[in-house]
């Protein structure tokens, strides 16, 4: 359920209400995504809300895939 592409939105902490993107899974607990803003962050997999859109992300840099994260 939470593979990278996958969007989701943060349900909690400052950036609630932000959509994300998974990048990687870094264990069972934590994810690692790219904001709308480029900027990569570790985050509780817990806090994140997935929707059932999945983004192509292989071999796109952070801004890229932000810049697609604000087109969908």
């Amino acid at each position: 359920m939470m593979v990278p592409g996958r969007v989701c939105v943060k349900v909690t902490g400052r950036d609630a209400g932000a959509k994300v993107v998974i990048v990687k899974n870094i264990d069972d607990v934590f994810a690692e995504v790219v904001t709308r803003g480029g900027k990569r962050r570790k985050v509780n997999k817990r806090h994140l809300l997935p929707t059932e859109t999945i983004m192509e992300i292989e071999g796109l840099s952070d801004e890229e895939i932000a810049k697609k994260l604000e087109e969908a």
